[in-house]
C-alpha cells in the first residue's frame, strides 16, 4: 500500500471519532479525516482546543462536532455514545489517540498514581471505548478502528516501565477484539506505531531532542487517512516511517 494523502472526499459520508483531538497527532488525525470528507467528532478534556481544532476544520472546509470527555470517567463514554447514537445510525471509524505517559523512571520508582492514570486513560477506557462502540461500529457498512501503540509496548526498555505494559495491554485488548469482530462482522482493526513524532508527549519524555529531528503529526494523520481510504485486513499492524 502506498503512502500519502488520500484523494479529497475519499471519506465522504463516512462518520469518525477521533480520541486525544485536542491536540498532537489526535488533532492532526481529525483534520486529516475532515479533509478527506469524514464528519469529526472531537473528543478530549480541553474543551478550548477541541474548538480551535474545530475552527481550523471548519476554515477548511471540512465538518466536526466537538464532545468534550474525560476519559478517565467511564460514565462519561458511556454518554457519548448514547449522545453518537442520538445522532448517526453508525460510526464508520473509530480512532484511539489519547494516551498518558507516566513520568520515566526505573520499575521499582514508579509513581503509582500516575501509573493508575495511564492504567485508566491507556488501557480501561480503551475497552470502555470499544464496548460503548461497538454496536455502532457493528452498523456501520465497513466500521474500522485505529489504535495507536507505541514500540515499547512489543519492545520493553528500561525507565519506560509503566508506560510500555499500559501499551503492551492495549495491544492485546485490541487484537483480541479484532480476532472476535473479525468473523462475525465488517469492523476491521489496525494497530499503528507512530514513531517518532512530534508531540507533547514527545518533549517530555525526551526534553533535550531538538523538535526538527522528528517528524511532524500531519505525516501520521496522513498516513491514517490514506490508511482508511485505501482500506486494510483485519489486524493489521503497521509502523509508521517519516
Amino acid at each position: 500500500m502506498s503512502e500519502g494523502t488520500p484523494a479529497s472526499g475519499a471519506l465522504t459520508g463516512r462518520t469518525a471519532l477521533v480520541t486525544g483531538a485536542s491536540r498532537g497527532i489526535g488533532a492532526a488525525t481529525a483534520q486529516a479525516l475532515a479533509a478527506a470528507g469524514a464528519h469529526v467528532v472531537l473528543t478530549g478534556r480541553d474543551a478550548r482546543a477541541l474548538e480551535a481544532v474545530e475552527d481550523a476544520i471548519d476554515a477548511s472546509g471540512g465538518t466536526a462536532t466537538i464532545a468534550p470527555v474525560d476519559l478517565a470517567e467511564s460514565d462519561g463514554i458511556a454518554r457519548l455514545a448514547t449522545a453518537l447514537a442520538g445522532r448517526w445510525d453508525t460510526l464508520d471509524i473509530l480512532v484511539i489517540a489519547a494516551a498518558y505517559l507516566p513520568q520515566l523512571g526505573p520499575v521499582s520508582q514508579i509513581d503509582g498514581k500516575q501509573f493508575g492514570q495511564a492504567i485508566t486513560i491507556n488501557l480501561l477506557a480503551t475497552q470502555v471505548l470499544l464496548a460503548s462502540f461497538d454496536p455502532l461500529l457493528k452498523r456501520a457498512p465497513a466500521g474500522r478502528v485505529i489504535g495507536l501503540t507505541s514500540s515499547v509496548g512489543a519492545a520493553p526498555r528500561a525507565y519506560w516501565g509503566a508506560y510500555g505494559a499500559t501499551k503492551a495491554a492495549f495491544d492485546t485488548l485490541l487484537d483480541s477484539y479484532a480476532q472476535e469482530v473479525g468473523s462475525i462482522s465488517n469492523v476491521r482493526v489496525a494497530i499503528l506505531d507512530p514513531g517518532a513524532t512530534r508531540t507533547q508527549m514527545r518533549a517530555r519524555a525526551y526534553p533535550g531532542e531538538d523538535p526538527a529531528s522528528v517528524k511532524d503529526p500531519r505525516v501520521v494523520a496522513e498516513r491514517i487517512a490514506a490508511l482508511l481510504a485505501e482500506d486494510f485486513e483485519n489486524r493489521h499492524r503497521e509502523r509508521i516511517a517519516g
